[in-house]
C-alpha cells in the first residue's frame, strides 16, 4: 500500500480516536480532502525542484505508534539542554512523556497541544489562532488533517518567560518504521518575551519521518527567540513548517542549526501585519554523505517600515546536497523596508552539490533591499597563510569553516546553545579547535 494510501485509511481510525463534535474536526476534515486531491509534492512543482520525496516515501511507515516506550533521563540526556534550567515538553514517539517533562500553568502555559484541542476553557484561544496562518499545501494540510498532539506555549500580556522552554521529540525505534506529526501552537501577547529551543531525535537507525507543523503569533512589542537544532541519524527524515504572524513593533528571530539526517525540508515564512516588524531567519548547515537540507523561506511585508534580514552558511562534503529558496516579498503599501538575504555556501568536494535561488520581489518604490549568493570552496590564500603560521592543513581548512559560520552564530542568545552548537560544528570539521568547553 502507498503512503498516501495508507494515510487515508488510517485518517478514518483516527476519527474514531477524537471527538466529531468539536469544530476542530470540520477544520480536519477539509485538510484531509485537499491532502486527498494533490497527494505528495513532486519535483515537477517549483518550490520542490531540488528536493524529492521518493526516497523517504517508500518505507512502510507505522501511523499510530502502538505504545510509549519507557526511556529514562540517561537515554535523552545529551540531547538536551541541561545547562540552563528550563520549562521542558518531551514527546516520546509521538506521546507525550510525563515523566521527563516539566511544564507549567504559572504565569504562561507550557503544555499539550492535546489539552488545548480538547479543553473548553482553551476554546476562545484555539478558535482564534488555531490554523489561521497555515496555507493550503499538501504536506501542511497532512499535519492539519492529524492534528492532535504537540506543544502549546502562551506568553500571556506584559510577561517574560523567566526560563526558555524545551520542545524536545524523541523517537524509540519501537516501529520498524515510524511517521509522526506533531502540531505545536506558540501564542506570544503584546509586550510579552519567549525563547523556544526544539528538536527532533531518533535514538535507534529505524527510519523515521517526521512532518511537524508550528504556529507561531507575536503579539505587538512582543519578542520570540526560536532555535531549531538538527542534528539526527541519516536514517531520519525531517519536513518542519513553520509559520509566523507578526504585529506591530515586534521581533521574531529563527535560527536553524541544520546538521544531520537523511533528508530536512525547512518552511519557513513570516508574514509581517505591522509596522516596525523585524524578522530575523539564520541558519547554518554542515552536511556529509548523501545527506539533504532544503531551506524555503519567505518574507512577506506587508506594512511600512518593516526590517528581515536572512542570513544562511552552508558546507557540504562527499554527496550531499544542499538547496536554499529563499523569497522577499514587499507588498505596494510596504514603504520604508529594509530587507537583506544571503545565502552563502562551501563545497568541500566536487560530488558535493548546491542550488540556491534567492528571489525578490518588490512592488514598492521606497525600499531598501539586497539579496546575494554563493558558492565556492575555500580561500586558498588564507588557507596557505594559516599553514606558514604553522597551523595543519585540517585544522587550518577547520578554523576557516568555523569563521565562515560564526557570524549566524555570534547572535544566538543563549550561551548554553552557542556552545553546544559550537561543540557540535567542531566535531563536524573533525577537530578540537581549542573548543574544551
Amino acid at each position: 500500500m502507498e503512503l498516501k494510501d495508507k494515510l487515508m485509511s488510517s485518517y478514518l481510525a483516527f476519527e474514531e480516536q477524537v471527538d466529531l463534535d468539536n469544530d476542530i474536526h470540520q477544520v480536519r476534515d477539509k485538510a484531509i480532502k485537499f491532502f486527498e486531491q494533490t497527494g505528495f509534492p513532486t519535483k515537477k512543482q517549483e518550490a520542490w525542484k531540488y528536493t524529492s520525496l521518493n526516497s523517504i516515501l517508500k518505507e512502510d511507515y507505522s501511523i499510530f505508534p502502538k505504545k510509549e516506550d519507557a526511556i529514562d533521563y540517561k537515554d535523552i540526556k545529551k540531547y538536551v539542554i541541561h545547562d540552563i534550567d528550563t520549562y521542558t515538553i518531551v514527546f516520546v514517539d509521538g506521546i507525550y512523556s510525563s515523566h521527563l517533562s516539566r511544564t507549567t500553568h504559572e504565569k504562561l502555559d507550557a503544555c499539550l497541544m492535546s489539552s488545548a484541542l480538547e479543553k473548553e476553557k482553551y476554546k476562545p484561544i484555539i478558535d482564534k489562532y488555531f490554523n489561521k496562518i497555515v496555507p493550503e499545501e499538501s504536506l501542511s494540510s497532512l499535519n492539519t488533517a492529524f492534528a492532535k498532539e504537540g506543544a502549546y506555549i502562551r506568553i500571556p500580556k506584559n510577561v517574560v518567560a523567566e526560563k526558555p522552554i524545551q520542545v524536545l521529540n524523541f523517537f524509540t525505534g519501537n516501529e520498524a518504521a515510524l511517521m509522526v506529526q506533531p502540531r505545536n501552537l506558540i501564542i506570544a501577547e503584546e509586550g510579552s518575551h519567549v525563547q523556544i529551543i526544539e528538536r527532533h531525535q531518533s535514538l535507534t537507525e529505524n527510519p523515521v519521518l517526521t512532518n511537524s507543523v508550528t504556529e507561531v503569533y507575536v503579539g505587538k512589542n512582543a519578542e520570540v527567540d526560536y532555535y531549531k537544532i538538527q542534528n539526527d541519524k541519516t536514517t531520519s527524515s525531517l519536513i518542519d513548517s513553520t509559520f509566523i504572524k507578526q504585529e506591530r513593533d515586534s521581533k521574531c528571530s529563527v535560527h536553524t542549526f541544520s546538521l544531520g539526517g537523511k533528508l530536512t525540508r525547512n518552511n519557513l515564512r513570516f508574514y509581517q501585519h505591522g509596522e516596525n516588524c523585524n524578522s530575523v531567519l539564520k541558519g547554518v548547515t554542515i552536511l556529509e554523505d548523501k545527506q539533504h537540507v532544503d531551506h524555503n523561506t519567505l518574507v512577506h511585508h506587508i506594512q511600512p517600515n518593516c526590517e528581515s534580514h536572512q542570513d544562511y552558511k552552508g558546507i557540504f562534503s562527499d554527496k550531499s546536497i544542499g538547496v536554499f529558496n529563499g523569497n522577499v516579498l514587499v507588498d505596494r503599501i510596504a514603504q520604508k523596508t529594509n530587507a537583506f538575504q544571503s545565502n552563502n555556501n562551501i563545497l568541500m568536494d566536487d560530488t558535493a552539490t548546491c542550488n540556491s535561488k534567492p528571489q525578490l520581489e518588490i512592488f514598492a518604490d521606497d525600499v531598501k533591499c539586497s539579496h546575494g549568493c554563493t558558492i565556492g570552496q575555500l580561500d586558498n590564500e588564507a588557507l596557505y597563510y594559516l599553514r606558514t603560521r604553522g597551523i595543519p592543513k585540517k585544522e587550518a581548512k577547520a578554523l576557516l569553516m568555523f569563521a565562515f559560520a560564526n557570524n549566524v552564530l555570534s547572535s544566538v542568545s543563549i550561551q548554553e546553545i552557542k556552545t553546544r552548537i559550537t561543540k557540535q560544528i567542531a566535531l563536524k570539521l573533525g577537530v578540537e579547535l581549542g573548543f574544551n568547553l
